[in-house]
């Protein structure tokens, strides 16, 4: 009697697909969709800039060259630290004042309306009044120093805070505000717990336009006010370079002016994205 065994089907070895570089890909990404099209906007922009020189045979107190400039700024920056970290100091302590009290005014006008109808054409009119006009009343009543910047600063970047906060404040979800009504919480709670984390989108967009208002505004402090707190700020350098025809140096002291707002706006833009990267479409990878 014959017996047949019945037999294992034969199992093939599946290899593993080989695992694929991602993060040496998204940097790849990043670098061709981000950093590239920056670096040959900047070739492009220098290139036509020498042109220009030749061309027009401008002179160095006019127009200085791409060398002659980078040449200042290599030269210069030992000089410009002390004044850079001084129109620092002046520019975020400005802009620390200017978001806690843009955010507490929109708090109160988004609370109580009648407070919005009292306080708000005053901040309008804050917005208009030309701060070169106003910056010497401010050396008058607190002395040329840095107060004098900070408070120039802070009157500059204040508007954007309380004007972006509040419109966030008021534009959250009817049908949520009434939600909140249904379950009896009190406005203190659907003020703090609903409308302020939806709000954060114009918010943080006040604070980035308020990040760069706040370096123009200590700069141009510095103009008026001169020397502040025993040493000069970039706004001082600025117009000390630029009386004496120093135009090299003058793009450097710009060229540091320019760091101080990247800093301050690179910080807030981190922020930005920390909050908002998991739940708002602004911050979301979007696809070419």
């Amino acid at each position: 009697m014959a017996i047949t065994t019945a037999r294992k089907p034969a199992t093939v070895a599946l290899e593993a697909p080989p695992r694929t570089p991602v993060r040496r890909r998204s940097r790849a990404v990043f670098w061709r969709r981000h950093v590239l099209p920056a670096v040959v906007a900047a070739a492009i922009v220098i290139a036509l800039w020498q042109l220009a020189i030749i061309v027009f045979a401008m002179p160095s107190y006019l127009l200085p060259s791409p060398l002659d400039f980078l040449n200042a700024l290599v030269t210069e920056a030992p000089s410009l630290v002390q004044p850079t970290l001084v129109t620092m100091q002046e520019a975020y302590l400005g802009f620390a004042l200017a978001a806690v009290s843009g955010f507490v005014a929109a708090l109160v006008m988004a609370r109580w309306n009648v407070v919005e109808r009292g306080m708000y054409p005053y901040l309008v009119l804050l917005q208009t009044i030309p701060i070169i006009a106003v910056a010497p009343l401010f050396v008058v009543w607190f002395g040329s120093g840095v107060a004098t910047n900070v408070l120039v600063s802070a009157m500059i970047a204040v508007f954007p805070v309380a004007a972006n906060s509040l419109q966030g404040l008021k534009s959250t979800d009817r049908n949520l505000v009434q939600l909140y009504r249904m379950a009896g919480a009190p406005p203190r709670v659907q003020l703090f717990s609903l409308r302020v984390p939806a709000a954060l989108p114009q918010i943080l967009t006040g604070l980035r336009i308020a990040s760069g208002s706040s370096v123009i505004g200590a700069i141009v402090g510095e103009f008026v006010a001169g020397i502040g707190g025993g040493a000069g700020g970039l706004g001082y350098v600025i117009t000390l370079d630029a009386t004496q025809l120093r135009t090299p140096e003058l793009f450097a002291a710009v060229i540091f002016a320019s760091l101080v707002s990247l800093i301050i706006f690179g910080i807030v833009a981190g922020v930005e994205s920390r909050l908002l990267k998991r739940w708002h479409e602004s911050a979301l990878p979007t696809e070419e």
